[in-house]
């Protein structure tokens, strides 16, 4: 069953995104500006993929020189964590295929961990009042990445780089309290960070879910 929320609840759990959100649209259109593509393309992707860590991967591989196939598959191989998310949040989605379609669009990272409720379930209105905030905040950020991205320069200098594990971390330590979330989480992080330096883009994603997928069933 779903439980509804007032807006000042779902206000208080995405405020602390907001800044976040709008950092990392701005990010990704200084990056997106740097690997060569225009304003409205950069604009146009965040739009229609919204799909943040894919991407950033995608763009970086295709500006450093990749081909297309090989920044569409590391950007396919990152969004693959999606599909246990999907199947997780299915039970709470209902109506026509078409609506349940729509529905899943609003399933992002950020939406997808604030929308759970304590004793299982997913609050949908959450999930998507949260995920349409953060694509305007993306989105906006994004067109102006792209367009003032020659001016902003490296973005090391300004920590924006920091943004994405420092936005995880914040949605993660709340829900370490419990033992068994603990370890899962933990062995994890240590196989991402074991397999991120040999590893092609993406697949580390993939090992750290599946330990965690086998961590939750165990």
């Amino acid at each position: 069953m779903t439980t509804s929320v007032g807006r000042d609840s779902w206000l208080r759990l995405f405020a602390p995104l907001a800044v976040p959100a709008f950092a990392l649209g701005l990010s990704f259109g200084v990056v997106a500006s740097q690997a060569g593509l225009g304003v409205l393309a950069a604009t146009l992707m965040s739009a229609t993929t919204y799909a943040g860590s894919a991407q950033f991967a995608a763009v970086t591989l295709f500006g450093a020189g990749a081909g297309i196939p090989v920044a569409l598959t590391a950007a396919s191989l990152l969004n693959v964590r999606y599909l246990p998310m999907g199947i997780a949040v299915a039970p709470w989605f209902g109506g026509p295929w078409w609506r349940r379609f729509g529905e899943a669009q609003m399933i992002v990272d950020e939406s997808w961990i604030l929308a759970q409720q304590p004793g299982g379930g997913f609050d949908k209105g959450v999930m998507h009042r949260i995920a349409l905030s953060f694509l305007a905040l993306w989105v906006t950020g994004t067109a102006l990445g792209a367009h003032f991205g020659s001016g902003i320069g490296s973005l090391e200098r300004f920590g924006l780089d920091a943004i994405v594990p420092a936005m995880f971390l914040g949605l993660l330590v709340p829900r370490l309290r419990e033992p068994g979330e603990r370890r899962v989480s933990l062995a994890a992080a240590l196989i991402a960070l074991a397999t991120t330096p040999v590893a092609p883009p993406g697949v580390p994603v993939l090992l750290a879910l599946g330990a965690s997928l086998l961590g939750r069933r165990s």
